[in-house]
């Protein structure tokens, strides 16, 4: 809450079923697999879409079909007033939560009263690192100074980390089959089911062909550790440098989008808007940026000191599965009870839909906390250029 009594609270949030590189969302242009998120929040929510004062949406690969400002191309095709701006921001794979504390800060400092934070990425049909061609690419010599030549394939630094922290390939392919038992079981309870969109089926036309996407496409019911343990390195080159990282222990590429609304707190009251959730605490932290993926880390313990909170009052922790290194080295840092970290599964299982991890990230803790009865709920991921956001939220429903 800030000085003058601005809260930042979290009236729905939402996120579409999620489908894999090439699958069931690959005819889906992603401006519009984001307009029906952002519609579909509207809708749900009840509220005049020209009451909001704007849209924060997160995006990674920002061209081709994802430039010129995913955000607004999104909420115009989707048929919303034209009158709300909008915009894109890019933190790598943190850009929708960063959205969310963008939105967050803006309603405490009273810029908003309402805002939406969403995300999408479609890697079906924008490759990843697309947005790095052209000229000599987005690391001039100075930069490549500055981190000793080390240049390498996000492989290759999970391997570092998971060296680096004592976590073995055993270690990680038992958490990745766990993951997918984990979102398959908060498929079949229906926990999902609260936050998850089922998205139309589209044919190459564009067109509405009939059916739905009606769960996440990528999980693995008959996984097993003997089929994990003979997974080759996901790194084809130079194998050696990150042999125990594979596809089975790695996120999957993914499409998808998610939408948040945000709304100052005595506003949602004054329009008998549910209150769900509100932004307890936010921070952003930067380590090394050639191994990009260590942040998540310090992140935390910037959190930890600025709030004076312990980990032991989260109730639930989600850390993006980027890696199953990632998660683990968290564990390994912060030690709490395995079964509170990632509790409904996470990317390995769903997937990765870079964009728009940061808000669904968030929409399943709020639903896990409300089905636990659990208060606290933490988010970190890890980020291009070695960065981490790092999110309490509070469960107020």
């Amino acid at each position: 809450m800030s000085e003058d009594g601005r809260d930042a609270v979290v009236v729905d949030v939402v996120r579409t079923t999620l489908g894999k590189r090439g699958g069931a969302l690959a005819h889906w242009h992603p401006a519009d697999l984001l307009g029906f998120a952002l519609s579909s929040l509207v809708e749900r929510t009840g509220v005049d879409p020209e009451q909001v004062d704007d849209v924060i949406g997160g995006c990674v690969t920002q061209v081709g079909e994802q430039g010129t400002n995913v955000t607004r191309n999104a909420w115009v095709a989707a048929g919303l007033p034209q009158q709300v701006p909008a915009t894109t921001v890019d933190r790598q794979c943190g850009s929708s939560q960063q959205a969310m504390h963008f939105a967050a800060a803006g309603v405490k400092a009273g810029h908003y009263d309402m805002v939406v934070a969403c995300g999408v990425e479609m890697m079906s049909r924008v490759p990843l690192a697309a947005n790095a061609r052209g000229g000599t690419g987005p690391f001039p010599p100075s930069f490549l100074d500055r981190i000793d030549g080390r240049l390498w394939a996000q492989f290759r630094v999970a391997q570092v980390l998971a060296d680096r922290w004592g976590v073995s390939r055993r270690d990680m392919d038992e958490y990745a089959l766990e993951s997918h038992r984990r979102a398959a079981a908060s498929w079949d309870d229906g926990r999902f089911a609260a936050e998850a969109l089922p998205v139309p089926l589209k044919g190459e036309d564009g067109k509405v062909s009939g059916g739905f996407l009606e769960s996440d496409e990528g999980i693995r019911r008959n996984g097993s550790m003997e089929a994990l343990s003979g997974l080759a390195p996901a790194q084809s080159w130079e194998p050696e440098t990150a042999p125990d990282i594979t596809a089975g222990n790695s996120s999957q590429m993914t499409d998808g989008a998610s939408a948040m609304l945000i709304v100052e707190r005595s506003v949602a009251e004054r329009l008998g808007l549910p209150v769900r959730a509100r932004f307890a605490h936010a921070t952003v932290a930067a380590d090394d940026a050639a191994i990009v993926l260590s942040a998540p880390v310090p992140a935390t313990q910037r959190l930890l000191d600025r709030s004076g909170m312990t980990v032991d009052q989260f109730d639930a922790v989600e850390c993006n599965e980027a890696f199953a290194a990632i998660p683990l080295m968290w564990l390994r840092a912060f030690p709490i009870d395995p079964g509170r970290l990632n509790p409904c599964g996470g990317a390995i299982a769903m997937g990765h839909p870079l964009g728009a991890s940061g808000v669904r990230l968030a929409a399943t803790l709020i639903n896990h906390l409300e089905a636990t009865g659990g208060r606290y709920g933490f988010q970190t991921m890890c980020e291009g250029g070695g960065q981490a956001n790092a999110t309490v939220i509070e469960r107020l429903g």
